[in-house]
């Protein structure tokens, strides 16, 4: 009996491969073995036919009927007739089901690890409509599908209730920017791959647009005409244009052709989806471009502009773009006007025109010339004030003594600021009376307050001669005083020349000695009896108030130490921008030269020494005759720095003539 018992507990477990039918009936007709004494034949017949009624036909791999019991937040749980349960995730359903309804799903297996049948809404599905799609594919049919969402590479595409992948190459003809403004969109798609295994499906958009437009293509061909006017939409807008869809064929506005007045953004006049009209510019249908063009059907705003723009009138404007060289500024749509840098202020030397406007800025300005041809228009800032050099003369008449505050130095003097905006120029010539001025540092520091005169006003050029040393009493009317002939005066030779050296007396004072006066005869060069830096004995042979010199002859060599001066290197300060245009302005003052050869020298040093070549006296035959030589005819311009200095001895006279 136990060995029976035994038996039929391992008979309750179906054998592999067997129904669950099959595997009752045998169970049943076992258990009528064990038991025959309990029922008649019939009876056991009848309840058997019973039992068969309440089981469904249930094998792995098919579909299978089932109805939902009840829904949980993750899944549906379904009764397909089985001892157990199944249950298929929800997101498998496209609609929320109901308890009650009837759904197919695919039975994979009859029990899985927990006892549960294992089911698939999606394998269903997809075996439902496979042999539709298959058909589809294999005649080159357009199937429906809808966009549900975004995954890596493209998106899934709901077509017969299956999901299809559709890559982001086939969306469209060209790239899409905005994938999610698709999501929900039903289209038409053709299936260009399937796998039924790995229920793969792949479906195309794009080969159903080419084919539209390759008809469209040919329709419009016979249509599009050059300076045809046709209305499009705008399909995608990029940094340079829009691209319009003209009705199966796309055209391109570049952003040149929207306006004649500027655009920075395609954007700005048009956006996607909106219909625009348009002018066909040019067709090309080899290359498949076609140029579109808005402005076109506007008239031309350069037409007539010299009227309406004539030269002088003031006119008012936003500035839309700053270069290095002006501002550009728009009068009307279409018209823009360039205020050159050279035309936005009277005074200042404008570094960037961002100094004086910026960009969104309304200005005034005054038309200063008209180019229709070329469509330009120049424009005045400037000129809409008064300029004020115009009323420097008699601001500021010649011999007026102002003060200022030293701006800039260079080589060849130093500007000094009178007001905002005008500036003047002491020359290097201008700053001492007695002292040969090498740098303008040596008399002079930038931020200086300084009482200077005017000497010359130059209004065509913008310029004012200043003098330092005029707004003081000249010194030598006195020298002569203190220094009468016969004075001994000890000095040291700072400087030796071709007829003569120079001696520093002190007191900002130098004088001469002509090679004659050093003591010895025959010398054919002074440095065979001094050098630079030795100290000498002298006394005063001659003072010359008028033309600023005095001599002297050396009387002895005291026996101490030799000191060469030093040279002294001056690196100029940093123009400002503003000032690296001006020119220096001539010295006012009339400068003479010696009349003879045996004429003393002048004992002030030349305006400046750009090489020691300079520092050599010419030969006697060269001294011009004694008259007044205005500065204007010698002095130099501030663009060429060196020969300021180089020319400057020979403007002021100051060569060391021979001395007999």
């Amino acid at each position: 009996m136990s060995s029976t018992l035994e038996n039929t507990a391992d008979s309750s477990t179906p054998p592999s491969g067997s129904s669950p039918e099959s595997f009752a009936m045998s169970e049943m007709r076992v258990r009528k073995d064990l038991y025959d004494d309990s029922y008649s034949d019939a009876e056991y017949q009848e309840m058997l036919s019973m039992y068969e009624g309440t089981l469904a036909a249930i094998v792995e791999g098919e579909i299978v009927q089932s109805t939902v019991l009840r829904i949980t937040d993750a899944a549906v749980i379904l009764d397909v007739g089985f001892k157990s349960e199944g249950s298929v995730p929800l997101d498998e359903f496209q609609e929320r089901p109901n308890e009650g309804d009837k759904v197919e799903v695919f039975l994979e297996h009859l029990e899985d690890q927990d006892g549960a049948v294992v089911l698939s809404k999606k394998k269903a599905d997809f075996m439902r409509v496979w042999e539709k799609i298959r058909t589809a594919h294999e005649n080159d049919e357009a199937v429906e599908g809808t966009l549900m969402k975004k995954i890596k590479g493209g998106v899934v595409v709901s077509v017969m209730g299956v999901d299809a992948f559709l890559p982001g190459s086939q969306i469209a003809l060209r790239r899409v920017p905005n994938i999610d403004e698709l999501l929900g969109q039903t289209y038409e798609f053709k299936i260009i791959k399937l796998n039924k295994r790995r229920r793969n499906i792949v479906v195309s958009r794009r080969v159903i647009l080419e084919g539209e437009r390759a008809t469209k293509r040919e329709s419009l061909m016979k249509e599009l005409e050059v300076n045809q006017v046709r209305k499009g939409v705008v399909k995608n807008i990029t940094d340079f244009g829009a691209f319009i869809d003209l009705g199966g064929v796309d055209g391109l506005l570049h952003i040149t052709d929207m306006s004649y007045g500027r655009v920075s953004h395609p954007s700005e006049v048009v956006s996607i989806g909106s219909e625009v009209e348009i002018k066909i510019l040019d067709i090309d249908w080899d290359r498949e471009r076609i140029s579109l063009g808005m402005k076109q059907l506007s008239a031309y705003p350069w037409k007539d502009v010299a009227e309406r723009y004539p030269v002088g009138t003031r006119v008012q404007g936003k500035v839309v773009s700053i270069t290095n060289y002006g501002a550009f500024v728009e009068l009307e749509p279409g018209i823009e006007g360039l205020v050159h840098i050279s035309e936005m202020s009277w005074t200042r030397n404008v570094r960037h025109p961002s100094k004086i406007v910026s960009i969104g800025e309304t200005i005034e300005a005054v038309v200063l010339k008209v180019d229709e041809a070329e469509e330009k228009i120049s424009l005045g800032m400037k000129q809409t004030e008064q300029d004020p050099w115009m009323t420097l003369p008699t601001k500021y008449p010649i011999g007026t003594r102002v003060s200022g505050k030293v701006r800039n130095l260079t080589s060849f003097g130093a500007f000094v600021e009178l007001e905002p905006g005008i500036d003047g120029l002491i020359h290097i010539s201008d700053m001492s009376w007695t002292k040969r001025v090498q740098h303008p540092s040596e008399i002079v520091k930038k931020a200086d307050a300084v009482d200077v005169m005017v000497l010359n006003i130059d209004i065509d050029n913008k310029r004012i001669s200043l003098g330092l040393k005029q707004a003081e009493e000249d010194p030598w009317l006195k020298i002569g005083e203190t220094y009468p002939v016969g004075t001994p005066l000890r000095g040291r030779v700072v400087r030796l020349m071709d007829k003569g050296v120079v001696v520093d007396l002190g007191n900002n004072l130098e004088g001469f000695v002509p090679m004659s006066q050093l003591g010895k005869e025959d010398i054919t060069s002074p440095s065979e009896m001094v050098q630079e830096g030795q100290v000498v004995e002298t006394e005063v042979l001659e003072v010359d108030p008028i033309h600023h010199r005095i001599v002297v002859g050396v009387t002895g060599y005291p026996d101490e130490p030799i000191i060469p001066p030093v040279r002294p290197v001056y690196e100029d300060d940093d123009i400002d921008e503003d000032l690296e245009d001006l020119k220096p302005p001539e010295p006012a003052a009339e400068v003479m030269v010696a009349a003879e050869a045996e004429a003393v020298p002048e004992v002030k040093a030349p305006v400046a020494e750009a090489s020691a070549d300079q520092n050599e006296a010419p030969k006697a035959e060269s001294a011009p005759p004694a008259e007044a030589v205005p500065v204007s005819e010698a002095a130099p311009e501030a663009e060429v720095a060196p020969e300021t200095e180089t020319t400057a001895p020979e403007a002021k006279g100051s060569e060391e003539p021979k001395a007999e």
